[in-house]
């Protein structure tokens, strides 16, 4: 039987079970404040007479055996590895003669929670040293007496006479300067022919209160003297933000380096061998660049966002001059140390100036160790308003705006006990500077975003443009975008009865964000399901007990559901709710039900964007 087939038959065996679209918007279902829910999280009841279970037996030593257990194919096994290559080879260490090694003291290499005391004698597979691919060279005063800007972005190789004749964005980068302090340097490009246009904040505020798990701020964006382009900021749209590591943290990496004060702003010629670096996009190819130390480890390289890898290792190794930290980096870079490797890859993201406290022997050229970090990727965040309709008056003037807003994500630190991440940290340094100097007497303070348009866009402003019903499902900051798509339904009196909106929080009290502000009628179209307060029940359980509107909505012409947040616990959570409402109201098996949900994401009535 075909998948068409298929598709159909089950889409025949539930038409009697299909309700059609009322005529009038006012016999729709409405959100229901039904008191049943199916808890799923229903504590696990434990005998206490059950008797012993019985003992267990050791199967498996290694990573083979559980491969040769479970019937994975060589693929599917490398494909859950870590990346280091440490479940295909054994460590062999037990047949080796070794020696104890001091571990470095130190709060920082505490940190890493590596426990190595021995190490083998004898290392084999050490991973070799990483290709240098960038370099320094002085700049040679021009004739004026004053050095080069250091924004250009012209390559100055071979193709030398091509990049100036050629009609590219780039062209008028070395006449202009840019103030590295507001935005990245001209060779930062994000995608031709955009360059990053740095945002004036219009407004920022944080919509938690204290006591919140999570922070979480609203940022109004100044867009009026955006370049033109052919295409238009939209709801549901993207902005591409630029954010820069934190000075404290490139400081802090320059100290670990012994690099001079005089050397790190002054200007250099950089050149690399080959890449895209130090830009994200744009041709593989060597490139000679004026700039500084301090804005390479400020806009390009990611000093804290991926786990540590053997290039980098085997450069600090190389340069390492106590023999004892010498020894545990090489360790760390061989097969026999392939498994402390992969405890030190997986665990909590450990920062670049983490490694260089933990191992303070190690001062790497900054050349060699740009060469083996990896680039600063741009974060990208919807919008949270109808760009088309946000305009405010300063200046006498009428302003465009864009609205989002950001979460601010924390993970632990060896340092200060948490850390924010680039992006997020970046936004909740400007707001709380924006509030602090508002408070002080400034009304308008000049602070920037560095954004540009967004390559893509939420897949939900896609499926936005139909007139059908809507419900919208989110939790979090995942319930940002849904602001700007309700403000612009309810506007439309003839669509204010077609849109119902699901939102999860925590605590109302603390972090609902956005309370009071989708428009008039917000009351009847939203409904918020708090899991720490008052019932304490998920959003996911909600869209069980509002099953009738579920099933009228994914099945009147033009419906739509969204759904988005995060995909552990509320998107997973809430794709089971909504197979046991087509279980429920469809009559369908478990699996007809699922398959009946992917057809209609099939048919992009059905739209999850989680991460």
């Amino acid at each position: 039987m075909t998948e068409t087939t298929t598709s159909k038959n089950l889409v025949a065996a539930t038409a009697d079970a299909i309700p059609a679209e009322p005529k009038t918007p006012s016999v729709a279902p409405s959100l229901t404040y039904s008191d049943e829910s199916d808890d799923q999280d229903e504590p696990v009841r434990i005998d206490r007479n059950r008797g012993r279970r019985a003992s267990t037996r050791l199967i498996a030593q290694n990573a083979r055996d559980i491969q040769r257990i479970t019937g994975e194919t060589t693929a599917e096994f490398v494909g859950r590895c870590c990346g280091g290559g440490c479940c295909l080879m054994g460590s062999g260490r037990s047949a080796l003669e070794c020696e104890q090694v001091a571990t470095p003291d130190n709060d920082a290499y505490r940190a890493l929670g590596l426990h190595v005391s021995e190490i083998p004698v004898l290392l084999t597979k050490v991973t070799e040293m990483p290709e240098k691919t960038v370099s320094f060279t002085p700049i040679i005063p021009s004739r004026g007496g004053l050095p080069s800007p250091t924004d250009s972005a012209i390559s100055l190789g071979s193709d030398r006479g091509d990049s100036v004749r050629n009609s590219s964005p780039l062209r008028s980068d070395r006449l202009g300067h840019v103030n590295t302090a507001v935005q990245p340097p001209r060779f930062v490009q994000p995608h031709p022919p955009f360059h990053v246009y740095p945002a004036r904040i219009h407004a920022a505020r944080e919509l938690t209160r204290d006591g919140a798990e999570k922070r979480t701020y609203h940022f109004d964006l100044d867009i009026t003297d955006y370049p033109d382009e052919e295409t238009d900021f939209k709801v549901g749209g993207a902005i591409g933000v630029t954010a820069p590591n934190c000075q404290s943290v490139v400081d802090d990496v320059l100290d670990a380096l012994m690099v001079p004060r005089f050397q790190r702003d002054k200007p250099v010629l950089m050149k690399t061998t080959k890449g895209r670096w130090p830009t994200v996009w744009g041709d593989d190819k060597p490139r000679e660049l004026v700039t500084t130390r301090r804005d390479l480890l400020t806009w390009c390289s990611d000093l804290q966002s991926f786990p540590p890898t053997k290039p980098l290792l085997r450069v600090l190794a190389e340069h390492a001059s106590a023999d004892n930290e010498k020894k545990i980096l090489m360790f760390l870079c061989s097969a026999q140390g392939q498994g402390a490797f992969c405890d030190l890859r997986t665990g909590p993201h450990i920062t670049v100036a983490q490694l260089l406290h933990a191992f303070p022997s190690s001062q790497p050229p900054l050349d060699e160790l740009l060469s083996s970090l990896q680039p600063l990727m741009p974060r990208f965040y919807s919008l949270s308003n109808d760009p088309h309709e946000s305009y405010q008056l300063r200046d006498q003037k009428q302003h465009r705006l864009i609205e989002i807003a950001v979460t601010v994500h924390e993970t632990n630190d060896w340092q200060k006990g948490s850390r924010t991440g680039v992006g997020s940290g970046y936004f909740e340094r400007q707001a709380r500077q924006f509030i602090k100097l508002q408070q002080s007497g400034d009304k308008t303070p000049e602070m920037y975003i560095p954004m540009f348009k967004g390559l893509m866009a939420n897949p939900l402003a896609k499926q936005f443009n139909a007139d059908g019903p809507m419900l919208l499902i989110g939790a979090g900051v995942g319930i940002a975008p849904f602001r700007g798509f309700v403000q612009r339904r309810l506007k439309q009196a003839n669509c204010a009865n077609k849109v119902w909106v699901l939102q999860g929080i925590r605590d109302s009290l603390v972090d609902e964000i956005y309370s009071g502000e989708w428009g008039v009628h917000e009351d009847e179209v939203k409904r918020v399901v708090q899991s720490r307060r008052g019932e304490g029940k998920y959003v996911q359980e909600e869209v069980r007990n509002q099953a009738d509107l579920v099933w009228y909505i994914i099945n009147a012409i033009d419906g739509r559901v969204f759904v988005c947040g995060s995909s552990k616990g509320m998107g997973e959570g809430v794709e089971e709710a909504l197979v046991d409402v087509a279980i429920s109201k469809g009559n369908l098996e478990r699996e007809e039900a699922k398959n009946y949900w992917q057809l209609k994401k099939d048919a992009g009535q059905y739209i999850a964007e989680t991460w």
